[in-house]
């Protein structure tokens, strides 16, 4: 039994499998075939945060593979009526997997040691790995090889530039970061990426035009992620020079994808002219989740597709 609480649990190759079970079922699923891989399995989703894509996605995927699930909210007391071990060991008589969007990876972590049903992280403050699966199919698709390309991340080091460095690093890709000082990865996060996936070449720069000159795609998110709202002001500031605009992508390469997780601020990190022009995926990207996290649960389910 495995959780998916970062993409650190997952090897090249589990990566690489989880990539051709999404593959198939998404070239079914556009067909209009919907193989009921997973027929009476129960998925729970707990959510501490608002969600649009997560919830949507994981919720359809579930449906699709011939599932169910739970969204549960309040009424069953998450975090107050009891402990979080009493939680999941409870929980996992009910149902079969557990997605959960945290405040803290620390929630998850704990839910993961007591339960006896898989855990997915659907977002903490630390980690997104099924968005960054996501975001790595979506290139791998356009672009046809991830091993080699670079990936420029226009931003802080939140997380998912977290997430998306573990990725590269173990799918073979470059990162470059283009973040100002004070707002990139901290000492412990780069002790442990250097352990997890020493071969991974990651430069960190405060220039956003150097960053962008070999990528494969360029990637931003919000300036200010949930929780941060007290910074909004100073991170506009700090972030002024970090805008992706079409200034910003002429000195790209023509055939660069631009890529946000959303949603977006528009008019802040990423213009309109750039979010709806013709290099932007982030729709698609957006799609992808629906179809990497229904290859997600039937790696994790066992089933077959």
């Amino acid at each position: 039994m495995r959780h998916l609480l970062t993409l650190e649990e997952l090897s090249p190759a589990e990566i690489e499998r989880v990539f051709s079970i999404s593959e198939d079922l998404k070239s079914k699923c556009e067909q209009g075939l919907r193989e009921p891989l997973l027929p009476g399995r129960v998925m729970a989703l707990i959510f501490e945060k608002p969600s649009l894509r997560t919830r949507v996605s994981f919720e359809t995927g579930m449906a699709h593979l011939g599932g169910s699930s739970l969204f549960l909210g309040n009424d069953v007391g998450f975090g107050r009526r009891e402990s979080l071990a009493d939680f999941a060991r409870v929980l996992s008589e009910y149902v079969d997997v557990l997605v959960v969007r945290a405040n803290r990876h620390t929630t998850v972590e704990e839910l993961a040691k007591y339960s006896t049903r898989p855990v997915i992280n659907g977002l903490t403050d630390r980690a997104h790995p099924c968005q960054a699966m996501a975001d790595l199919f979506t290139i791998r698709e356009l672009a046809g090889t991830l091993r080699g390309r670079t990936l420029a991340w226009i931003g802080d080091g939140n997380n998912v530039a977290c997430s998306l460095a573990i990725g590269c690093g173990k799918v073979g890709m470059k990162m470059v970061m283009a973040t100002p000082k004070g707002y990139r990865f901290d000492a412990p996060f780069m002790t442990r990426l250097n352990e997890i996936v020493p071969d991974l070449e990651l430069t960190v720069t405060d220039d956003p035009k150097a960053a962008v000159r070999d990528a494969v795609a360029v990637y931003t998110d919000v300036w200010t992620s949930m929780g941060q709202e007290a910074e909004a002001e100073k991170r506009r500031r700090d972030f002024a020079g970090y805008q992706v605009n079409a200034q910003l992508m002429a000195h790209a390469q023509q055939e660069t994808l631009f890529m946000h997780c959303l949603p977006a601020h528009r008019g802040e990190e990423v213009t309109d002219e750039v979010m709806d022009g013709p290099q932007s995926v982030a729709v698609q990207q957006a799609g992808n989740r629906m179809h990497v996290q229904k290859g997600i649960l039937a790696w994790l389910l066992g089933a077959q597709a």
